[in-house]
C-alpha cells in the first residue's frame, strides 16, 4: 500500500539529495586543497599511509568527486568509488574504538556519520541521478 507517493517530485529529491549530500564533501575538499601542507599534515597524525598521497586522494576524491555527484555526471560508478572511500576514512581517521572520553564519543559520531553517508551514495548508485544530471540528458 502506497502511504506517500513522490513520483511526481522524484527527480527533484534526487537532485536536492545529490546536491546536499556533497556539500559537505565539496567544502572540506576545497579547505583540504587551499591548506594541502596541513592536509599532509593531518593525515601523518592519523596515520594514513602515505600521507602526501594520502591527501591528494581525498582532495581529488571530495572535491572532484562531490562535484562529479552534485552535477550527476558518472554518477553510479562514482558513488560506489565514494562509497567505498566513506568507509576507508571512517576506518582510518575515526577510529574511535582506540579512544577514550570525549574524543571517543566525537569519533564515534564522525565514524557512524561516514557510514551513513555511504548508505547513501550506495542508495544514489542503485537509484541513479535522476533527470536533473548531466546523465540524464
Amino acid at each position: 500500500m502506497r502511504y506517500l507517493s513522490l513520483d511526481n517530485q522524484r527527480d527533484g529529491f534526487i537532485l536536492a539529495a545529490r546536491v546536499l549530500m556533497m556539500v559537505l564533501f565539496v567544502l572540506f575538499g576545497w579547505q583540504k586543497l587551499a591548506g594541502f601542507a596541513g592536509t599532509v599534515g593531518y593525515m601523518a597524525s592519523v596515520g594514513a599511509p602515505l600521507p602526501t598521497l594520502s591527501a591528494i586522494i581525498a582532495v581529488v576524491v571530495e572535491l572532484g568527486f562531490g562535484f562529479l555527484i552534485a552535477i550527476g555526471f558518472f554518477t553510479r560508478p562514482v558513488a560506489i568509488i565514494f562509497a567505498v572511500y566513506t568507509v576507508a576514512t571512517a576506518l582510518i581517521g575515526h577510529r574511535y574504538w582506540a579512544l577514550t572520553g570525549m574524543d571517543q564519543y566525537m569519533a564515534m559520531i564522525n565514524f557512524y556519520k561516514n557510514v551513513s553517508i555511504a548508505g547513501g551514495l550506495l542508495l544514489l548508485a542503485v537509484t541513479g541521478p535522476g533527470r536533473y544530471s548531466v546523465d540524464g540528458k
